[in-house]
């Protein structure tokens, strides 16, 4: 019967809910987590579970040390299921509305001063075919903002050179056009022109990926990460970095400048605004000279 739930929960979340493939993994693991918890422990069948049995699995978790953020999106997910339960009339009740989410301690999104992103580019060997590649690639993720997913998901029909745009698929599928800076576009028409014909002959098979790697083929999430990772290493910067800091980056740095939230939000693809305001706090250089040019004795 679980199973039978699991499959049609699956399908609205492909149909209606348009949710991205790493969504529904995710779903899908917090379900079955839950399902082998109740098997083992509460012994009752899914249909049955009350509130109580829920109080049980939050102290099985908090035993077992999950985060926070991972707890609350366990029980997004488990909240979600029973809805969609409750609305086919599959079972009565939603004891999940019952219970709150755990308070996520609120941390400012890591980034990247100018001057550490130009140390990045500075170490970049630009004289090799996957040297200029990533150029071209770091290019684009500062420059755009965009996920690592909806990089790796580029393709060369989505790239208007004449306008100067992309067309990102982002998460629910929907689409967005984001506009690339002068720096990216030149590295991609460098890319594009001189390292993207060397790399695809190494391919069995024509690749429509702007991002290719040695072999030829689409450039996934793990090899950014590498890619990434090696650039910091290079330019001896102490600092973290993955697809996201680059992304933090892009919206710190745009609001820094005077870009209103608004703007951000759409080119960052959030269909929340609070998931943008994140961005809202501020460097200390950009507070020392705001407060310079406004203070009377500054």
């Amino acid at each position: 019967m679980i199973d039978q739930w699991i499959k049609l929960f699956t399908e609205y979340l492909q149909i209606e809910k348009r949710a991205s493939v790493h969504t529904i993994k995710n779903y899908k693991k917090d379900l079955h987590d839950f399902c082998e918890f109740s098997e083992q422990h509460l012994r009752k069948s899914i249909a049955a579970v009350s509130y109580a049995d829920i109080r049980e699995y939050l102290t099985e978790l908090h035993s077992s040390s999950y985060a926070r953020t991972t707890v609350a999106r366990k029980l997004s997910s488990l909240r979600s299921f029973w809805s969609f339960l409750t609305r086919e009339g599959l079972v009565k009740d939603n004891p999940f509305q019952m219970v709150t989410t755990p308070k996520i301690e609120k941390r400012l999104p890591s980034f990247f001063y100018e001057n550490e992103m130009q140390s990045i580019f500075d170490s970049i060997d630009t004289e090799t075919p996957l040297g200029i590649r990533n150029r071209a690639l770091v290019e684009v993720l500062y420059g755009t903002g965009i996920r690592v997913s909806e990089c790796t998901g580029l393709n060369l029909a989505d790239y208007d050179e004449e306008l100067g745009t992309i067309l990102v698929k982002g998460k629910g599928r929907k689409e967005r056009y984001v506009p690339i800076g002068s720096y990216a576009m030149e590295a991609l028409h460098v890319y594009l022109t001189e390292s993207r014909p060397k790399l695809l002959k190494a391919a069995k098979e024509p690749a429509q990926a702007i991002f290719l790697s040695y072999r030829g083929r689409c450039l996934n999430d793990r090899s950014i990460r590498k890619i990434l990772n090696k650039l910091v290493d290079d330019a001896a910067i102490s600092s973290r970095i993955s697809p996201h800091v680059l992304r933090h980056t892009f919206a710190t740095h745009l609001l820094n400048e005077g870009a209103d939230l608004r703007t951000v939000q759409e080119l960052l693809g959030h269909s929340d605004l609070s998931a943008t305001q994140i961005y809202t706090h501020v460097t200390k250089d950009r507070l020392r000279e705001v407060y310079r040019n406004t203070h009377p004795r500054a």
